[in-house]
């Protein structure tokens, strides 16, 4: 049987995984019951986290399909699953056209050689202008550099929640056949008799964990067949040859793991039975092999340190709070986040590097889930120097809003050292693409929200580091620091909601240093959320006036991330997320002053 290696790669909800879906549905391996965006974060926003694999049959081939993420955060997800496969499907959105991510993932696979197929995604929209978005791609490789090759890809057009694709818009279709026989006309086939005839040759792109089995790698055959039970080496450039043992074999059939006892050249499957393989080793089956070229991916961009809870709360509620409990879990991690690195050498804190904002809250929501308690110090983005000159890392960011809103737009970027690159307008609505310093947007988004009215698109992808910027001017909120611990009361806030946002409502636990909410102001403001209404025997009509409370701002991990100041902590439970100052009494915090100055 033939097999054929694709990954689909798109930008940030483009229809990836309704694709990927939708095929399994029509090939018969999936009655449509289950997702491919299985993980609970997934369903619950929407996006994929983390790259699966699945298969399909079609026309006696083996199809091997790995979905993608499309945030930019997860783009490590991406960078290592391009060197396994042969081809890419490009999803492009017919009405929005490319985005930050469609250049990224396509720049990354153009590099690597591999010839695209680009499918125009979502023609049902009534807005759609596929004509026009397939002009745009065009444009999109000439500005990438592509080959002559590369730049004669084939187009399709799809709709993947309605299950059809057609070579040309005048077509006549009712189902994905047209992409699935592009699919067996334009990717090469992963396997060959020559090289099924070679020894093992096999590299592991990503890792999972089975409570059975252990550590488990999905692993491209490159050359010869990998059997259960073999004895096999796992070669690095560095370290020296290491025997090891396969005990089980695992083939993909839909999203099912079957097991098999031997797999050829071209063929995914998952290994069991090498508990420290690592993504990007080779295994082989003689000593003397050489290794294949590892898998390199980008840099980390910002930075955070990960510590003990040590505020009043702590204990409450996390099953997992120790030093030792926090670090075995960022250890296992490593194992499979490709995207995340660790300095263990501090050992009452661990700085932890990643991709961005959501990269960190998502590794964050995890933990809590599973009952971890913790508190994390203010992202900050990793500065770096080369020749004697200072880098930091810079984004490409793309923002979609009406044409009105662009001045307030333009004008905040600026301010954080953003750069115009291109600009234009179409039916009333603007993109605008900036250059800008990661630390300009930290903590933006949700200015932007609110600046737009929720009307806006903003979307950002890793540039590169570049010189140092300077000071950015950005518009700093002060925190409302509560100077008591007990219940909060509806009077006391009621007070206190005039001078900035809330964070909590009435009845909630509050302790001495925790912040309640921020202040427009921009300065720290010490204030008793428990002071309760001075009573007396005395009644008069007009003294008593109704208390209404505006709703509290819910406190996320992403809002906390962004509005925490430097001088504070984000405390994470399974069952509350708070702000607190990392010096709870004011006297702690007027010495730190003193001592820093």
């Amino acid at each position: 049987m033939e097999i054929r290696n694709i990954a689909i790669i798109a930008h940030v909800d483009h229809g990836k995984t309704t694709l990927t879906d939708v095929l399994m549905r029509q090939t018969g391996m999936n009655d449509g019951s289950v997702s491919m965006d299985s993980n609970d974060l997934e369903k619950e926003r929407g996006i994929t986290i983390y790259s699966k694999n699945t298969s399909v049959f079609y026309k006696d081939t083996k199809i091997n399909i790995v979905d993608t993420p499309g945030h930019a955060d997860f783009s490590s997800e991406v960078e290592r699953i391009l060197r396994s496969i042969d081809c890419v499907l490009l999803l492009v959105d017919a009405q929005e056209g490319p985005m930050p991510q469609t250049k990224f993932v396509l720049k990354k696979s153009l590099e690597l050689g591999i010839k695209p197929i680009v499918v125009i995604n979502k023609i049902d929209k009534p807005a759609a202008r596929p004509a026009v978005v397939n002009e745009m791609v065009y444009e999109l490789f000439l500005d990438l550099g592509a080959t002559d090759e590369q730049l004669n890809f084939p187009v399709i057009f799809a709709a993947s929640k309605k299950g059809i694709a057609k070579r040309y818009l005048t077509d006549e279709s009712d189902n994905l056949n047209p992409l699935l026989d592009l699919i067996l006309e334009h990717v090469p086939p992963s396997s060959s008799p020559a090289a099924e005839a070679k020894p093992l040759s096999a590299q592991p792109f990503n890792l999972a964990y089975d409570n059975f089995l252990g550590r488990c790698a999905v692993c491209r055959v490159y050359e010869g067949k990998i059997k259960a039970p073999q004895d096999v080496y796992i070669l690095t450039a560095e370290n020296e040859p290491q025997k090891r043992r396969i005990n089980k074999l695992f083939t993909y059939y839909g999203i099912e793991r079957r097991e098999i006892a031997e797999a050829v050249a071209g063929d995914i499957v998952m290994v069991a039975g090498i508990p420290d393989i690592f993504i990007g080793e080779t295994v082989t089956e003689n000593v003397d092999q050489k290794p294949l070229p590892a898998i390199k991916i980008d840099e980390p961009t910002i930075c955070l340190n990960f510590l003990v809870n040590n505020s009043p709360f702590a204990g409450r509620e996390g099953k997992f709070v120790t030093n030792r409990q926090i670090k075995e879990r960022l250890e296992k991690e490593l194992e499979v986040n490709v995207g995340l690195k660790v300095d263990f050498s501090d050992m009452n804190s661990y700085k932890v590097f990643g991709r961005g904002e959501l990269h960190i809250a998502v590794l964050l929501e995890n933990l809590r889930r599973e009952g971890y308690e913790l508190q994390v110090s203010q992202p900050q983005v990793i500065i770096k120097e080369e020749n004697g000159v200072k880098l930091e890392p810079y984004e490409e960011i793309t923002i979609d809003i009406p044409e009105t809103m662009s001045g307030v737009v333009i004008e905040k970027v600026s301010k954080r050292r953003g750069m115009i690159t291109n600009l234009k307008t179409h039916n009333g609505q603007t993109r605008i693409i900036f250059e800008i310093p990661t630390r300009g947007l930290l903590g933006y988004r949700n200015e932007f929200v609110v600046d737009t009215r929720g009307e806006g698109i903003l979307c950002a992808h890793f540039l590169g580091f570049k010189p140092h910027a300077g000071e950015i001017e950005k518009s700093q909120l002060g925190s409302m620091v509560s100077m008591a611990t007990g219940k909060a009361l509806a009077f006391s806030l009621w007070n206190l909601q005039n001078r900035g946002a809330l964070y909590i409502g009435p009845n909630i636990e509050v302790y001495e240093g925790m912040i309640i909410g921020n202040v427009a102001k921009g300065e720290d403001m010490a204030v008793n959320p428990i002071k309760g209404k001075q009573l007396t025997n005395v009644r008069a009509s007009g003294t008593d006036e109704a208390i209404k409370l505006t709703p509290p701002v819910p406190l996320t991990l992403e809002i906390g991330l962004s509005v925490m100041n430097g001088d504070e902590y984000l405390e994470i439970t399974p069952k509350s997320i708070r702000l607190r100052k990392q010096y709870l009494t004011e006297n702690e915090r007027v010495q730190s002053k003193r001592r820093a100055s």
